[in-house]
């Protein structure tokens, strides 16, 4: 048998991270959104370097541009193996019914033996997922499965 006889046991294990951003414009909510997702993964204070992304993505609405734009900096980091430190989102436009983002993300290509990394995230989820106007401008609140 296994340990003291025990075929099982449950564990606690929090499977998500659910964070808010603001802005005073939805371009500033978008940014401070993706500072807070590479936050969970590493500390973006630590982070130097200006190796670009220009990302340009159309969405059928707000949530899933902030969806798909926050999936986009997390591909750009697994494959490119770029850490991201900072997010210059241009414009973000509404025509005929579509949302698009115009952005740039700026960091450096990582080593994983020379920048050890705190928590991954496997994806941004549309889990509890809002972006509200408020009296100072935009939040966003964001759940990434990890």
């Amino acid at each position: 048998m296994s340990s003291q006889g025990k075929q099982y046991e449950y564990l606690d294990h929090t499977a998500d991270i659910k964070f808010q951003a603001y802005g005073k414009t939805r371009e500033e909510v978008f940014e401070n959104a993706a500072l807070a997702m590479f936050n969970v993964i590493i500390d973006t204070g630590k982070i130097s370097g200006d190796t670009a992304r220009e990302i340009f993505l159309k969405s059928p609405d707000l949530e899933s541009l902030l969806v798909d734009w926050l999936s986009e900096l997390l591909y750009l980091f697994e494959v490119d193996e770029i850490v991201f430190r900072e997010f210059r989102v241009e414009k973000i436009r509404e025509e005929k019914g579509e949302y698009s983002i115009t952005a740039q993300a700026l960091g450096k290509k990582y080593y994983l033996e020379k920048l050890p990394f705190e928590t991954e995230i496997k994806a941004v989820t549309y889990n509890q997922l809002e972006i509200t106007k408020t009296a100072d401008g935009w939040k966003a609140q964001v759940v990434v499965d990890i």
